[in-house]
């Protein structure tokens, strides 16, 4: 996707879920893209995203993924990692590229529980190089039999003297073989299911740590699964306490569910500006394929469904930066919306097209391959029609 193009309309950046440095952000921030993602070379996707974390970190993007401290010593942009930010970020990069998204989105993942639970030695040795986009992390979670059940993982990590030593596979994890560390969510005790998970820091050249086969998906991306023999790591790399990272695995998954929300946005952005574009210009039965009802009742469908997914999005964002609590159940419900709507988008948007929407090389194709795995990744929509009935039945729980 390399055609120049410039959003629909800026009107969501008004709305009062974000303030001026979030507008600033976007504009900025979409602007660098017109000018360093027009034109990626993808025929090795390693060195392509080593390219792109590079270029995010040396410009300063890739300070938003991870938090400051209170003397700017780690990195951050600021204090905190703010949801809003993330997701703007998201969908900007998204709507240009996505695998500059992928690139961008993996280093706050992957380094997300150090910024949350990270002691202040461990910030050090991994956050500054995050932000700088000199070392890449990935978050190494699901297994082959415990995907959405996160309780059921099996990978074992039994301690030792000084050291815990790790058991075990990972699979579906992005950045694997191209990642510099690993935050790995092992079992610390054996039956105890989601209270006896904890987080550790493995570094990608420790012995013992070996990547078991690469993954090729239909939007291609690093993607891999990891096998651990007898891998010894010092106590020091548990990430917070013992047995507490299955919690932290959530508080993760909460900050950056949102933003793949808002990819998903920039997803269908993109989609919708592509096919105004060629709607416009199509000329058949003597008109424009734009002056057909059926085209403008189309976009009609997608213009309501980016905002919708939208305003959930930034509102799910705006409930945790601003009011500070817990918003699990606003942001299952922007992630199910905005990648559910964003993959009918495309989808018609791709219709207008005929033939040459489903040619390589169009945008259309490729964001329809784009676009598909978001519905899966980070939970998926059946799991986050789970969460969003467990919240809302909540209250009427008996004590």
């Amino acid at each position: 996707m390399t055609t120049q193009h410039t959003q629909s309309s800026p009107a969501w950046l008004e709305w009062p879920f974000l303030d001026d440095g979030h507008r600033r952000l976007a504009v900025e921030l979409d602007a660098w893209c017109q000018d360093h993602l027009q034109h990626i070379d993808e025929t090795d996707l390693h060195a392509a995203c080593r390219a792109l974390v590079s270029a995010l970190g040396q410009d300063g993007w890739l300070r938003y993924c991870v938090v400051a401290g209170d003397k700017g010593q780690f990195g951050g942009q600021a204090a905190e990692l703010d949801s809003r930010s993330l997701c703007i970020i998201r969908e900007t990069l998204a709507r240009h590229h996505a695998l500059a998204d992928f690139a961008f989105a993996m280093q706050g993942l992957g380094s997300g529980t150090i910024s949350l639970a990270g002691s202040d030695a461990q910030k050090a040795a991994y956050l500054p190089a995050v932000a700088r986009g000199t070392k890449i992390g990935a978050f190494a979670l699901s297994e082959p039999d415990a995907g959405s059940d996160v309780a059921a993982l099996s990978c074992r990590a039994e301690a030792d003297g000084d050291d815990y030593v790790l058991n075990g596979s990972k699979t579906w994890i992005s950045n694997g073989g191209l990642a510099d560390f690993y935050c790995v969510f092992a079992r610390t005790q054996a039956d105890a299911g989601s209270r006896g998970i904890s987080a550790f820091i493995v570094d990608a050249g420790t012995a013992g740590l070996s990547v078991d086969d690469s993954i090729s998906v239909i939007s291609p991306h690093p993607l891999a699964s990891l096998r651990f023999e007898n891998c010894r790591v010092p106590r020091s790399c548990m990430l917070g306490p013992p047995d507490q990272g299955f919690k932290l695995a959530m508080r993760s998954l909460d900050i950056f569910r949102a933003s793949v929300a808002a990819a998903a946005i920039g997803f269908a952005r993109r989609a919708m500006q592509e096919g105004l574009q060629h709607a416009t210009r199509r000329r058949m039965f003597g008109q424009t394929l734009a002056d057909f009802q059926l085209t403008q009742a189309a976009f009609g469908d997608m213009a309501t469904a980016i905002d919708q997914s939208a305003l959930l999005t930034y509102r799910a964002a705006w409930v945790r930066d601003v009011q500070k609590r817990a918003s699990t159940a606003e942001t299952a419900m922007a992630k199910m919306a905005a990648t559910e709507s964003a993959q009918q988008v495309i989808d018609r948007a791709l219709q207008m097209f005929g033939g040459k929407g489903v040619t390589v090389g169009n945008p259309l194709e490729r964001l329809y391959r784009d676009i598909r795995s978001l519905r899966i990744y980070e939970g998926a929509t059946e799991v986050q029609k789970l969460i969003i009935s467990r919240e809302v039945l909540r209250p009427f729980a008996p004590h």
